[in-house]
């Protein structure tokens, strides 16, 4: 009797240690300040694209048949732009593999330069085109990337515009003739 009554009291005491232990590691230690948030989010965001490297690199056996895309330019120079003109450019593509290409997502590096890519699959031998739309409200150099992911051999690739934005001139309004009174004269 005493040692069913040991070993009962031997099992409640391991689950209780156990529970203690799983649930203190569940429980975070300190709060996390923003910057260390969005660094956690970041590392979480690129877990996937480590996992598709490390693969890579332990030697797994690449698709032969996996989609090739291949762009017919990876910069677009925009030259100089005035202030509000036109920032829009297009960047085209084909998918030269043996499958149909997917794009996974297209990011910029910043909230002025946004694009548009194709969320259908691409077929082999078929062209499309990413289109991006840069912001020309603000004056300056312009050095923006677009990072495409898809499920092509080699993902991601990155895509760059660049170029400069002008302040708008100033436009002279014609002058009207006056006589000595300041009232208009036509002649």
């Amino acid at each position: 009797m005493k040692h069913v009554i040991l070993s009962f009291a031997f099992i409640i005491f391991a689950t209780i240690s156990l529970n203690a232990q799983v649930t203190a590691a569940d429980k975070p230690t300190r709060e996390l300040t923003p910057a260390q948030q969005r660094k956690l989010e970041e590392q979480q965001r690129k877990k996937p694209q480590q996992r598709q490297k490390q693969q890579q690199q332990q030697g797994q056996p690449d698709n032969p048949n996996a989609p090739v895309i291949n762009f017919d330019k990876l910069v677009h120079d925009y030259g100089e732009l005035e202030q509000h003109g036109n920032g829009r450019c297009e960047f085209a593509f084909i998918n030269e593999g043996k499958e149909p290409l997917i794009l996974s997502n297209v990011r910029s590096s910043c909230g002025c330069t946004v694009p548009e890519w194709p969320r259908q699959p691409i077929l082999p031998g078929q062209s499309e085109v990413i289109k991006v739309k840069y912001d020309t409200k603000r004056i300056g150099m312009i050095n923006k990337s677009i990072t495409v992911y898809s499920n092509a051999k080699k993902s991601p690739i990155t895509l760059r515009i660049k170029g400069k934005v002008n302040a708008k001139s100033a436009m002279a309004l014609p002058e009207k003739n006056t006589d000595k009174s300041g009232s208009p004269v036509n002649k």
